[in-house]
């Protein structure tokens, strides 16, 4: 069973922020999720993921995030979130958090195994540690 921790008042920051960029930058078939990391040193950062016609070079909006916070040198991670904004031709126009792919997942916790990751669980917005989503990582140690 994943262990989950509720939402501080500084995790729907984060969400709004992730909000906030994907809805200022949300380009129809070029840009629909976008992402806010909290550091260590509570810095925000966020970015929205870039599409490809090849999707094998599209970049996620977590991935682009981390290397932003990294290249300003930031090396330690509180919390991360992506949240979708719906394609134009879609009904629904709800922005909800999204769960990152397995490549995201790896780069989380390659670079800070103790980082929160907010989730939709049934619903409900909970986080939890980046660990949680990938039991029995491969690394140097395993």
């Amino acid at each position: 069973m994943m262990k989950t921790y509720p939402l501080t008042e500084d995790d729907f920051k984060l969400i709004d922020e992730a909000k906030s960029k994907i809805t200022h930058l949300y380009d129809d078939d070029r840009h629909h999720v976008g992402a806010a990391l909290k550091t260590k040193s509570g810095n925000i950062v966020s970015a929205v993921h870039i599409e490809a016609y090849i999707g094998r070079i599209t970049v996620c909006a977590e991935a682009i995030a981390i290397g932003n916070a990294i290249s300003n040198g930031e090396k330690y991670f509180d919390t991360i979130v992506a949240v979708r904004h719906p394609y134009s031709d879609e009904k629904n126009r709800e922005l909800r958090v999204v769960s990152p792919c397995g490549m995201c997942r790896e780069l989380i916790s390659d670079y800070s195994p103790d980082c929160f990751v907010v989730l939709d669980i049934d619903g409900e917005l909970q986080k939890t540690k980046i660990g949680e989503l990938i039991p029995l990582k491969y690394s140097r140690e395993s």
